[in-house]
């Protein structure tokens, strides 16, 4: 059993919008992507020609970094697709970022995760369909409009402490100046850390009587969608956003699902699975997924992956693939 989730992605019409204002037609987007022009009309599309439009717009635009800024910053609130609007208007910026995790998994291929820990608020950025990370300028914008949302609501030019991607996002120095805090290339994950303390500042773009009528219909279509994937799948879901560092325990992941450990073990069980059997399939799959990327050392992996040690690592990848990780990763490289 392969955990999935939708295919199909709407790309809101704020997006088109905001690249005539930038003066990129988005006629030209289209066919730089090699995609028909009703594209543009119908506006739903799969991961692979979603991720081609954002890589067209980057060629278009130049440097990663200036893409980011100008199309975060131009995008008008009022094009806010539905998901994001009810996070505009939000109590406050912890409500309207806890929202936008919620409502985010309505919206593949990307997925967010918020901790709060001591000082700071992480938010990583995973992909939920694919096991190819998205463009660069993907990632960079998923992670400004963050920033922004925040700085909309609270009225206040809110900073980051710290932000991490995984690949070159062009001129960094312009990236520092717009977050307000250093930006690192070529971490192992790409996040936006907070200072903790914003996360209470209230949103003078709250409306309550606007959430009492998009929070229902959102979340009802949310639990729609969560209802056509099976329980096991749902749990390969939250088993990989959960596994770096730690292993996962089935209280935890039935929690997430909003139900007692016992009834999620007897739904598993009338799915002709288990717990286990699902941990180990998640680990097995993030593993694979983390060794395709050279920039990740094997103790990296094993801790990716959930396992304390080194040598625990290696014999559960024994068991899987009859090979070493580093046997592995060679013979995908020939």
């Amino acid at each position: 059993m392969k955990s999935h989730v939708t295919d199909r992605i709407k790309i809101p019409a704020g997006f088109w919008a905001g690249l005539d204002q930038l003066g990129i037609a988005a006629h030209v987007v289209a066919r730089k992507a090699q995609l028909p022009l009703t594209v543009i009309v119908d506006s739903v599309v799969n991961t692979a020609e979603y991720f081609a439009i954002w890589q067209a717009y980057a060629d278009l635009i130049g440097d990663t970094a200036e893409g980011i800024i100008k199309l975060a910053t131009i995008f008008e609130t009022s094009k806010y697709p539905p998901t994001v609007l009810a996070t505009y208007h939000a109590r406050d910026y912890r409500d309207a970022l806890n929202r936008m995790a919620r409502y985010k998994q309505q919206c593949p291929p990307e997925s967010i995760r918020m901790t709060e820990q001591d000082e700071r608020c992480t938010i990583e950025l995973e992909w939920l369909h694919s096991e190819q990370p998205g463009p660069p300028l993907l990632v960079g914008i998923t992670l400004a409009c963050l920033m922004e949302i925040g700085r909309r609501g609270t009225g206040h030019p809110l900073t980051a402490q710290l932000v991490e991607f995984s690949q070159d996002m062009g001129d960094v120095q312009a990236l520092e100046q717009y977050f307000g805090c250093p930006v690192r290339v070529g971490a192992n994950t790409n996040r936006l850390i907070l200072h903790r303390g914003d996360l209470d500042r209230p949103f003078l773009s709250y409306n309550e009587e606007l959430l009492e009528i998009l929070t229902p219909v959102l979340d009802q279509s949310l639990d729609e969608q969560q209802r056509t994937r099976s329980i096991g799948e749902r749990v390969i879901w939250i088993l990989k956003r959960s596994l770096t560092g730690g292993r996962p325990d089935v209280q935890t992941v039935a929690k997430e699902l909003n139900m007692s450990d016992r009834t999620l073990q007897r739904r598993l069980t009338e799915e002709n699975t288990s717990f286990k059997h699902l941990l180990t399939q998640a680990r097995h799959e993030q593993a694979l997924a983390y060794l395709a990327d050279p920039k990740l050392d094997i103790k990296e992996v094993a801790f990716l992956t959930g396992y304390e040690d080194q040598n625990s690592f290696y014999r559960a990848f024994r068991i899987w693939e009859d090979d070493t990780p580093s046997n592995w990763r060679v013979r995908q490289e020939c």
